[in-house]
């Protein structure tokens, strides 16, 4: 009797707890580019929910992108990593990286229209809530975050993790519609000194609400745990590496500032 009242409790223990589905959705940019997003949600959550977009590094959508999707699912928000290179490229060689971001930011239209047919994409999920939007990217997709909000899309709120921060198309006043959060490695030797400055007068004289954080010890990809090993590998990679204490603050401000733009 015992063994058999201690199944019933487990088993009842199990309701309600989060239940992480994800799927594979293929779409096309406007540019006529075939995409692959990676959709996550909590399907013990009932109705629509805030939707985010992950914007993914320059090596593409690889599982470090997926698992942030996955992330946010768990704190109860609808979740798309998006495709920004085409079929799901992905790679682990910084030459082959490169070209697939040179190839995507060859003009802003390109990756404008990239990111908006993934965000489209979002807000079709009937787990989304398409009146709350955010967006969050790292490294190359910090960059894409932030030129979509000084895009005017139509996002309360953009996180860059170690983004890129210059830009062909800075903001102007009232052109920036999101309010921004910045998490930046104050040891990014990828963002210099002056970029720095030139992206917080951008901001200011745009009248953007904007919060830039400087991440004490913390280098370019200091998100990802993988950087170090992408870093040293047998083909020379870039100057970055993974910051636990960066990566869980980071974390953390935006879970905060997600609270605070979505209520």
């Amino acid at each position: 009797m015992r063994v058999v009242i201690a199944l019933v409790l487990l088993a009842l223990s199990g309701l309600g707890q989060a239940a992480i589905k994800t799927q594979e959705i293929p779409y096309k940019s406007a540019d006529g580019t075939e995409m692959i997003g990676y959709y996550a949600y909590d399907d013990s959550i009932q109705g629509a929910r805030p939707g985010v977009v992950v914007v993914h590094e320059f090596w593409g959508l690889n599982n470090y992108a997926k698992r942030r999707a996955r992330d946010l699912a768990g704190l109860g928000y609808s979740a798309l990593a998006i495709d920004m290179y085409g079929d799901g490229k992905n790679t682990e060689h910084p030459n082959d990286a490169m070209a697939f971001m040179e190839q995507a930011l060859k003009n802003s239209a390109t990756a404008s229209a990239r990111f908006n047919a993934g965000l489209d994409l979002l807000k079709k999920q009937p787990q989304t809530d398409p009146n709350k939007l955010a967006a969050i990217g790292y490294c190359f997709g910090g960059k894409i975050v932030l030129d979509a909000a000084r895009q005017g899309a139509p996002l309360a709120g953009v996180v860059s993790f170690h983004g890129a921060l210059a830009t062909s198309t800075p903001a102007t006043p009232g052109s920036v519609k999101a309010k921004l959060l910045v998490e930046h490695g104050a040891l990014d030797s990828m963002v210099t000194a002056d970029q720095v400055a030139a992206f917080k007068t951008e901001m200011d004289k745009a009248g953007v609400d904007y919060k830039f954080v400087s991440l004490e010890g913390a280098k370019h990809g200091f998100s990802n745990p993988d950087a170090d090993r992408l870093s040293h590998g047998d083909h020379g990679g870039p100057d970055i590496g993974y910051n636990k204490v960066a990566d869980e603050s980071s974390w953390a401000d935006m879970r905060v500032f997600f609270k605070k733009i979505f209520g």
